[in-house]
């Protein structure tokens, strides 16, 4: 019975970590549109995730058309004020100190449809009439 009442600890655990990290990710999100200008870039908070004592988080930032290393570094200078006005809307025991992280991963997606793009242009071998072997 212990095993089991540890394992639904565990599982209550890991579904009050994926709502905080969704409700952060969903608030610096809002912080990083309305506070800061991107010079055309599109700036977006991928993911969050906060550790098991909610004392570290890493943000996962997507960057399409601008400079990935400029964003972070200027997200990782404004850490302080951005945690600041995060935690003045989403209560926890702990503040959880950000690291700001490029995803590459919208930036791959993107490369990869062009490709599959450039593919479909290639000519294509003529089909064989069915019955033909």
């Amino acid at each position: 019975m212990a095993l089991e009442f540890g394992h639904l600890e565990f599982t209550a655990m890991s579904l009050r970590i994926t709502r905080i990290n969704e409700l952060l990710k969903r608030e610096i999100g809002t912080v990083i549109q309305r506070d800061y200008e991107w010079d055309g870039a599109l700036v977006t908070v991928s993911g969050v995730e906060v550790t098991q004592d909610l004392k570290e988080g890493k943000v996962w930032i997507s960057v399409l058309a601008g400079n990935p290393s400029a964003v972070i570094d200027k997200l990782s200078h404004d850490r302080g004020a951005i945690q600041s006005k995060v935690m003045k809307r989403v209560v926890l025991k702990s503040t959880p100190v950000l690291d700001f992280r490029h995803d590459g991963s919208a930036v791959r997606g993107v490369e990869i449809v062009n490709l599959l793009d450039e593919v479909d242009k290639l000519p294509k071998a003529p089909e064989e009439p069915e019955g033909e072997a």
